[in-house]
């Protein structure tokens, strides 16, 4: 199949899905806050996704061994918990009874009047089944936003159970197509797509965590570059996994070999990230998605150091900083001789990331702009990272690309293998579609910010690599436009043009002034 045929498949697909599921999440929200009911939507589209995977799983074992009309939805729980249940949860991370599949509840989910308790209990049962299990940690507490008994569903248990209901069967409704058939990871697209949309219909709050898939693609590219295989990958604040699955999807051919590392702080979105995996057929045992304060209680201290770190962590927000004196000697700040502003967290992520990174690894940051010209310990800690040699690249991306904010938001390349002392400053502001609500990076546009990056070809009001002692000349300002031109786009104007058609219009009008002069005489003679 061509490359042009593949991707016309692809967006036909995605196409087609995405308007069927957003028309679900539409029509039976009701009364529900959309940000709200998101976690219904999603969390149902999750169980519908393990139960079909682990019936897929069983059905091509026993079809393999010859028994071509054997499916596991269709056989008995005691036959189930004697011939399925060993083994399965130290492969897959977790276990469904046939009874409990999403198919067979959505059979009956219309006359059964315990169905909001009938899922609850589901729900537990497949977050019970990994204790004691490595798969524990990554299963337990999936569900526990998926809240069946939430009177936000309605005020009575009928109406829980109808709108329970109408999720269910329009989520069924939706062919997904088998898994092997699809051009497009049909699950984790439809789980993205809808998160996507809810943070933009969100505004602020969504946004917060979502980073839209293209600037995913950008990051992954950056840190990929050049390499053939990494040992893992690493999301520091890692929301609902979204850079950490961009990896994954493109870089199949490539070797991850450890597979994808995270720590989120919120729940929710913690939650999110775990589900995705499991959606994009990560299983348990190849990812590691945690729950902490990446800045006071880092949890991947074992896995370090990272081949890989993409990143998109919260802009300027508040942190504890010098108020905890024990910050200053935290193998992770301390070599800069100054702890991130209280007010400003950026380089607290930041200086945390290039002490996960590995010798000979890349990190892709995306930032907020002041970072990169504002005083006092940032500026500290920018001089630090500069005269080590640490700072690869700074892209100026264009505005209104995220959900939440119209910020031009810039991405920091780190790495520490450099082999000169300078740095890479590329202005890819024009590098967009418009689009409706968001700028959004095409192919194109990605494609041009990459090629730069690796090629190094200085492009007028492009793109510029600029030495570490003009750098120090600047203060260590680090703002792109300190160092690439800007395109001057006004009309030029000649002077001497402007000045001849001035005379020409000035002798016009002394001749229609003359004119109107004589004009005057001649009445004031009759």
């Amino acid at each position: 199949m061509s490359v042009v045929s593949n991707e016309n498949n692809e967006s036909a697909q995605r196409a087609e899905l995405h308007r069927k599921i957003w028309a679900i999440a539409d029509d039976v929200r009701g009364a529900v806050d959309g940000w709200d009911f998101k976690q219904y939507i999603l969390g149902i589209l999750f169980y519908r996704f393990i139960s079909e995977n682990i019936t897929e799983f069983f059905n091509k074992v026993e079809h393999e061994a010859g028994d071509e009309s054997f499916d596991y939805a269709e056989i008995t729980d005691v036959e189930a918990e004697t011939d399925f249940r060993p083994d399965t949860v130290e492969e897959k991370g977790f276990f469904i009874l046939p009874s409990q599949l999403f198919k067979n509840v959505v059979k009956t989910a219309h006359t059964n009047e315990n169905l909001n308790t009938d899922l609850a209990n589901i729900f537990k049962s497949i977050e019970s089944s990994a204790i004691g299990y490595p798969s524990e940690d990554d299963i337990k507490g999936l569900f526990e936003d998926v809240d069946t008994t939430s009177n936000k569903l309605g005020a009575t248990v009928a109406e829980k159970n109808k709108r329970l209901c109408d999720i269910l069967t329009g989520i069924d409704k939706i062919n997904f197509g088998k898994f092997e058939n699809n051009d497009i990871d049909a699950f984790g697209d439809a789980y993205e797509y809808l998160i996507s949309n809810y943070a933009s219909n969100a505004g602020k709050s969504g946004g917060e965590f979502f980073t839209p898939q293209t600037v995913s693609k950008l990051l992954a590219r950056l840190v990929m570059d050049g390499k053939t295989s990494i040992n893992k990958v690493y999301d520091p604040t890692c929301g609902s996994g979204s850079l950490l699955l961009q990896m994954k999807k493109q870089f199949e051919k490539h070797i991850i070999d450890e597979g994808f590392f995270g720590q989120e702080i919120n729940i929710i979105n913690f939650n999110l990230a775990r589900m995705n995996m499991f959606l994009h057929n990560v299983n348990y045992n190849n990812f590691s998605i945690k729950r902490g304060d990446t800045l006071l209680n880092p949890l991947h201290n074992d896995e370090k150091p990272f081949d890989a770190i993409v990143s998109n962590p919260p802009y300027s927000i508040k942190w504890v900083g010098d108020n905890d004196p024990t910050l200053i000697n935290d193998e992770r700040f301390a070599p800069a001789g100054k702890l991130a502003p209280k007010s400003y967290a950026d380089y607290a992520f930041i200086m945390h990331s290039l002490s996960y990174l590995s010798s000979k690894g890349r990190a892709a940051i995306v930032c907020f702009p002041g970072i990169f010209y504002r005083k006092g310990a940032e500026k500290t800690i920018r001089k630090y990272l500069v005269d080590n040699n640490f700072i690869d690249c700074v892209i100026q991306l264009p505005e209104n690309l995220f959900f939440g904010t119209s910020i031009a938001t810039c991405v920091l390349v780190m790495a520490k293998n450099k082999t000169e002392n300078k740095i890479l400053f590329i202005d890819a502001t024009k590098e967009f579609k418009k689009e409706t609500n968001n700028n959004i990076l095409e192919e194109k546009n990605i494609n041009a910010i990459v090629e730069e990056f690796r090629d190094r070809k200085e492009i007028e009001y492009f793109s510029r690599c600029v030495d570490k002692s003009e750098i120090e000349e600047n203060e260590y300002n680090l703002s792109v436009s300190t160092y690439v031109e800007k395109e001057d786009t006004r009309e030029k104007i000649d002077i001497k043009v402007l000045n001849q058609q001035i005379e020409q219009t000035v002798q016009r009008i002394d001749e229609l002034r003359a004119s109107i002069n004589e004009i005057v005489k001649e009445l004031e003679d009759e």
